[in-house]
């Protein structure tokens, strides 16, 4: 191989090292690219909080409102979510399953904020 040839290769193969690199870097740091975890992350936080949504919905177009509204206030803080498991709320229309602490948690505190306002 000439001289030329081989430092037009060398500079070639460190150009696109160099670019792949600042590739990468824009395009996490600006181009909005995610990991699979911080993706997660985001997917979950997402469905958590419309999970919560649908249960305050739930909660407050229940037939007896205001009754489960003043039970719900007399609760003690560390069972307000635990009242809300016990009522149902929490579970998602079409589930069979029981949805977690975390949904029941995330729609106290919703309820929380609605009452506040």
């Amino acid at each position: 191989m000439k001289p030329e040839t081989a430092a037009k290769v060398t500079y070639g193969v460190w150009g696109l090292i160099v670019g792949v690199f600042v590739a990468i870097v824009v395009g996490f740091a600006w181009g909005g690219w995610r990991t699979t975890g911080k993706s997660d992350t985001m997917t979950d936080a997402a469905l958590l909080t419309t999970r919560a949504a649908i249960c305050v919905a739930q909660f407050t177009k229940d037939p007896n409102y205001q009754e489960r509204l003043k039970e719900y206030m007399a609760q003690k803080p560390w069972n307000k979510a635990e009242f809300i498991e016990k009522g149902g709320w929490d579970k998602m229309p079409g589930e069979k399953v029981t949805s977690s602490y975390t949904v029941s948690r995330a729609c106290s505190d919703g309820l929380q904020v609605l009452l506040e306002k």
